[in-house]
């Protein structure tokens, strides 16, 4: 007897940019606060998906306990 299983999908990777916006939202709707850690991000990617998340991070010199401020630090301001 052989059972078919559903193919898994493909795993979603997570560029630098991608992260950066995807933090960029969350403090922007007020999810998440800039002086939180980025490991807060765990929590709004799915955790299959985070081992991805953190070697892309580890490849660009994040650290988990850095801040999120420290990953979006490249934003513009509308009313400056």
């Amino acid at each position: 007897m052989s059972v078919k299983t559903l193919p898994s999908p493909p795993p979603i990777n997570y560029s630098i940019d991608a992260l950066k916006d995807e933090a960029r939202q969350l403090v922007e709707k007020g999810i998440v606060s800039r002086h939180q850690p980025i490991y807060v991000l765990c929590h709004y990617i799915p955790a299959r998906e985070w081992v991805c998340v953190e070697c892309e991070l580890e490849e660009w010199e994040y650290l988990l306990r850095d801040q999120i401020g420290d990953l979006i630090a490249s934003e513009q301001w509308d009313n400056d």
